[in-house]
């Protein structure tokens, strides 16, 4: 109760690192050329792409935000 400071980690960091895992496993995607399925529709490694940089910068913003505690 009176600690300015916790050792939780706060929830920026954690969807940072969330996003983080989620943009490595499309590089590995790309970089392996992995074809995706979704209810029988391939998924273009484009979207990968488009992905990896949403994702990319969600982890960025997370981590970010949550150094700022």
């Amino acid at each position: 109760r009176g600690h300015t400071k916790t050792m939780k980690p706060s929830y920026h960091t954690i969807t940072g690192l969330i996003f983080a895992a989620i943009a490595l496993a499309h590089v590995v995607r790309i970089a392996y050329g992995w074809h995706a399925e979704i209810g029988g529709w391939e998924v273009p490694l484009s979207l990968s792409w488009a992905a990896l940089l949403i994702a990319a910068y969600f982890a960025y913003q997370g981590l970010r935000l949550g150094k700022k505690r």
